[in-house]
């Protein structure tokens, strides 16, 4: 992908049913839960903001958790600058609402707040913090762990520099490094003629895990838009949550 044109998240984007007939996506190859997860002490998750890790990886964590996996949750910023400019949702506000929804969704996943190490790192500003985000993540991985980090060219600067922190870490310390894509979905072209990732896989979930995954989504009130004071669209309006209902999720090697 090292040829791919910088992108922009803006406008509408890809619908669901753009994705659904898309001949790429249904042709990745898949790889069970427990087949990715074999021999595996620890799956940590790197999100760069509460939600993408339920959106990209809520199926996985469960099934690691069944698998009798530990699951750990790098939680980077809380999401507080999202609504910059809607005075009813400042900072302080939205970082405390943010840090609510997410412990929210990991009970609904099975996990509570010794699953979940907050960073608190400034929200839009990642890039900057990346060197001590990387020496943090080298700090906690062992070679037998699994890391899950948002891809490198997702288009968003905060999952660029999580993704790039993740990569180093895991090399550093000889962990395996699987990537996520979340604004990607947005963006890349569900038409084309082969797939832009030529390792990625799908991972299918069982009925019981996505009924739960979207029931963690929902915890997501600031995102969604279902809070009270919030004059402008939600950062995830039902087109955009729809990328994420599928009966799989997609990780690049």
């Amino acid at each position: 992908m090292d040829t791919l044109t910088p992108q922009r998240i803006e406008g509408q984007g890809n619908l669901e049913a753009d994705w659904a007939g898309s001949s790429w996506l249904s042709a990745l190859p898949s790889t069970q839960a427990h087949t990715l997860l074999d021999g595996t002490r620890r799956l940590l998750v790197v999100s760069p903001h509460p939600d993408d890790e339920v959106l990209a990886c809520g199926g996985l964590m469960q099934a690691a958790l069944a698998q009798d996996v530990a699951v750990h949750v790098v939680s980077v910023t809380d999401g507080e600058a999202c609504y910059s400019e809607q005075p009813q949702w400042p900072p302080e506000r939205l970082r405390d609402a943010r840090r609510h929804e997410l412990a929210q969704a990991m009970r609904v996943l099975g996990l509570d707040a010794t699953h979940v190490t907050p960073l608190a790192l400034p929200d839009g500003g990642v890039t900057t913090h990346e060197a001590d985000l990387a020496a943090h993540l080298s700090a906690q991985l062992m070679p037998n762990d699994l890391v899950i980090a948002p891809w490198i060219k997702d288009a968003h600067p905060d999952h660029e520099a999580t993704g790039r922190a993740a990569r180093t870490a895991a090399s550093a310390r000889g962990a395996r490094m699987l990537q996520y894509p979340v604004w990607a979905w947005h963006w890349l072209d569900p038409a084309a003629p082969l797939s832009p990732w030529p390792t990625a896989m799908r991972i299918p979930m069982d009925a019981p895990f996505l009924t739960r995954k979207r029931e963690a989504m929902q915890a997501f009130a600031t995102q969604t838009g279902d809070v009270d004071g919030l004059d402008c669209p939600p950062i995830l309006p039902a087109h955009v949550t729809a990328r994420f209902h599928r009966p799989f999720e997609v990780l690049i090697g």
